[in-house]
């Protein structure tokens, strides 16, 4: 057995916290079982609410604007300096590197740097190899594992819409009159279909864990192996995801493996996914480089304390949305930088649920530039107190914050408030309806 952890990360694509774990009604044993062996974080959250932003940050251990992806990797963004990513630093330093399923780091898969692609299913990358279930991809490279120690980087893609169709009469869990959309939504008929859509690929996501931590106990690798398993950011329903409420940013985040992760531990602390890269390369006896922004978690296992505040950004999804936000234990402070008054609505995917939301004038509704939300009283942030005259002194406190952190990361929205497109890149009209409208070409 190797004396250094193998270092896997498993994360799923739009699933937020929506699992068993985290107290919804989701059926995922395998993600259950996980928590109750490792550890299980309630309050983790993503750098961004939005994938490659989201994705670059957790495998780089930086903010996405401090790593250069501020939009979508097959729409042209990509990273400053891809020496940065986890896939060229374990190397480095030792490990086999390997990817399966969906990366979404950069316009081009090969240029990122693992030593092996053992699935193509992520279709932003077409030029890849043979389509296989990363999952069974990532069984036979455990059962046929290296000499060497491994940093394994498996993307599930289950939760991404479309979503599978649910089968009620087999799994009465998915039956949609026994379904609750998830928040804020409201609990219509259309929702509650669109929910049940979502369980069933949620079960199917689960499944896919199961038989890789099933192959891990096989073949030994277990013990030696720090399992990370997480999503990438929020639900791909509206008012979720590409937003940065608790909706779009929060997450769920188990931890199994050397070093204390164990014993079905809770952690109320909170984190953020650009924590679990210096978390892999301290286990791993990795130096933790310079550029890395992150914090490990391993004092985490006998702390309560971790981050006075979370900050999270959008820049690029489908259209330019720049906004970002600081989170404390009480207050969320969310500031926009595009002057609209309106909703980006290319950057909701077109869904059931997007087309009922609109049928109700949904983009009738003001869209604030500055937000302020109390988290005790108002945990679904729904009433806006920026204007309350004794919200003055949160509101200035945050503000500078915020501000603050922005100058400290060189985040290239100061001063005037606005980041460019990269040429080449593909960027809908901010005032269209859909993201499946014809994007334009940034020249």
């Amino acid at each position: 057995m190797n004396d250094r952890p193998n270092i896997l990360f498993m994360h799923s694509h739009n699933t937020g916290t929506y699992i068993e774990p985290y107290g919804h009604a989701v059926p995922t044993p395998h993600l259950q079982q996980l928590a109750e062996q490792g550890v299980l974080f309630r309050r983790a959250y993503a750098t961004a609410p939005t994938c490659s932003p989201s994705r670059a940050s957790f495998l780089t251990g930086m903010y996405p604007h401090t790593c250069g992806m501020t939009g979508l990797a097959h729409r042209g963004f990509a990273m400053s300096n891809y020496d940065w990513h986890a896939a060229r630093i374990f190397k480095t330093h030792g490990y086999f590197t390997a990817t399966a399923g969906v990366e979404h780091t950069a316009p081009d898969l090969d240029t990122i740097g693992y030593r092996e692609i053992l699935s193509g299913l992520d279709t932003n990358y077409p030029g890849q190899p043979k389509w296989i279930e990363p999952a069974d991809a990532v069984v036979d490279f455990l059962q046929n594992a290296p000499q060497q120690p491994f940093f394994l980087n498996l993307g599930l893609n289950e939760t991404h819409r479309p979503f599978h169709s649910a089968e009620p009469d087999k799994y009465p869990a998915e039956r949609e009159q026994y379904c609750i959309p998830p928040r804020p939504l409201p609990d219509t008929p259309e929702t509650r279909a669109d929910t049940a859509d979502y369980k069933a690929s949620a079960r199917i996501m689960d499944n896919h864990y199961g038989n890789v931590l099933t192959a891990l106990e096989e073949t030994g690798l277990s013990d030696n192996t720090l399992v990370c398993c997480f999503a990438d950011h929020g639900l791909q329903f509206p008012r979720n995801m590409c937003n940065l409420t608790d909706h779009g940013i929060g997450v769920y985040l188990i931890i199994r493996g050397p070093g204390g992760f164990e014993g079905g531990k809770v952690v109320n602390a909170m984190v953020s996914l650009m924590d679990l890269l210096p978390t892999a390369y301290r286990a791993a006896g990795i130096a933790i480089p310079d550029h890395v922004q992150g914090k490990s978690l391993h004092p985490l296992i006998n702390e309560d304390r971790h981050r006075e505040e979370i900050f999270s950004e959008v820049t690029y999804h489908a259209a330019y949305e720049p906004m970002r936000s600081i989170r404390t234990e009480r207050y969320k402070y969310i500031r926009r930088y595009d002057n609209r008054d309106k909703l980006v609505l290319p950057n909701v995917d077109d869904t059931p649920t997007k087309a009922f939301l609109l049928n109700q004038n949904w983009e009738e509704l003001p869209r604030d530039q500055e937000m302020l939300y109390d988290l005790i009283f108002d945990p679904d942030e729904a009433h806006n107190i920026i204007d309350r005259e004794d919200m003055a002194p949160i509101r200035k406190e945050l503000s500078h914050r915020l501000h603050a952190w922005m100058k400290e990361t060189n985040d290239p929205l100061l001063p005037d408030g606005h980041i460019a497109a990269p040429g080449g890149s593909k960027v809908n009209n901010s005032d269209g309806r859909s993201p499946n409208e014809a994007p334009e070409v940034v020249v």
